[in-house]
């Protein structure tokens, strides 16, 4: 029987299988041999074991189309990252860290800001021009008064959605909107520090429907970029491709080269000066850890 990996904890398996039941699986041993580990959003195929007591092996893992290293997680369409557009304060480095993160392994993104209901339109606006050019879809929504809601669950249909973002944004609050079963945990804000509490503590699949999943994931409040050579973080900023052909140079970083077509745009208002001034930032960054 084949059926989908929707949570794995301590060693279990919980499948969503094609009967419609979940089933409590152990990994058979030789996935450690061949050196694989299953992953939340894997297909599989199960051996039933006890029928009543919904409990199997998982003996093969099906091909995999893509495969997420943070949060693990395999076979996903898009993700949804969620952020406040206040309480907290939404952190604009920390998310276009995140669409860089996910335009590397190839998933699309839809950017979405919560509790519209304490900000301005303006506010929202601003938002929204920051990154329109950004090749991610942004929406806006309100989970405590069920606002967007809808265009949220049109977007979702028959896709597995990985959502992420920082603690206390209204990420379990939407997910217990979506599937009120899910039962997921909220947490408060911190008058302290200004952030959420982490409430989700494992990878979840949420079964939206039948072929419509949703992945739940741990609040993060920092992201490190590994690997990532300076040509790809340029790559990763869409807004700058229309105007780097322009560049006086070839393979323009646009950062301190003269006649830079990129550094115009900013300067006219083409390009939102708080994307660029994040990919300076990352920039840096990735040049302090080369140097040591």
């Amino acid at each position: 029987m084949q059926g989908k990996i929707i949570k794995g904890i301590g060693g279990f398996y919980y499948v969503h299988a094609e009967d419609g039941a979940l089933y409590e699986c152990r990994a058979k041993g030789i996935f450690r041999k061949d050196g694989k580990k299953p992953l939340v959003g894997d297909n599989v195929e199960i051996s039933v074991i006890d029928a009543k007591e919904r409990t199997g092996n998982v003996d093969r893992l099906l091909p995999r189309r893509n495969e997420l290293i943070r949060p693990a997680a395999a076979n996903v369409d898009q993700a949804l990252v969620v952020f406040a557009v206040a309480s907290p304060k939404p952190n604009l480095n920390l998310l276009d860290r995140f669409l860089i993160m996910m335009r590397r392994q190839g998933i699309p993104v839809i950017i979405c800001f919560n509790k519209t209901d304490l900000t301005t339109r303006e506010e929202q606006e601003r938002l929204a021009e920051i990154y329109r050019a950004s090749g991610s879809e942004v929406h806006f929504l309100c989970v405590t008064r069920q606002e967007g809601i809808a265009e949220i669950q049109r977007l979702l249909e028959g896709k597995t959605t990985v959502v992420a973002g920082p603690s206390g944004v209204g990420k379990s609050s939407l997910t217990n909107v979506l599937q009120p079963s899910a039962r997921m945990e909220v947490g408060e804000i911190s008058s302290r520090i200004g952030r959420g509490r982490n409430t989700t503590r494992h990878t979840e699949l949420v079964v939206l429907r039948r072929d419509t999943y949703f992945l739940d994931t741990p609040g993060f409040s920092s992201l490190y970029l590994q690997g990532l050579s300076p040509e790809e973080l340029r790559d990763c900023f869409s807004e700058f491709a229309p105007y780097a052909a322009d560049c006086r140079f070839q393979g323009c970083m646009h950062l301190s080269e003269p006649d830079c077509a990129v550094k115009e745009a900013l300067a006219a208002g083409e390009i939102a000066r708080e994307r660029y001034e994040n990919y300076v930032l990352l920039a840096r960054e990735l040049a302090q850890k080369r140097r040591y």
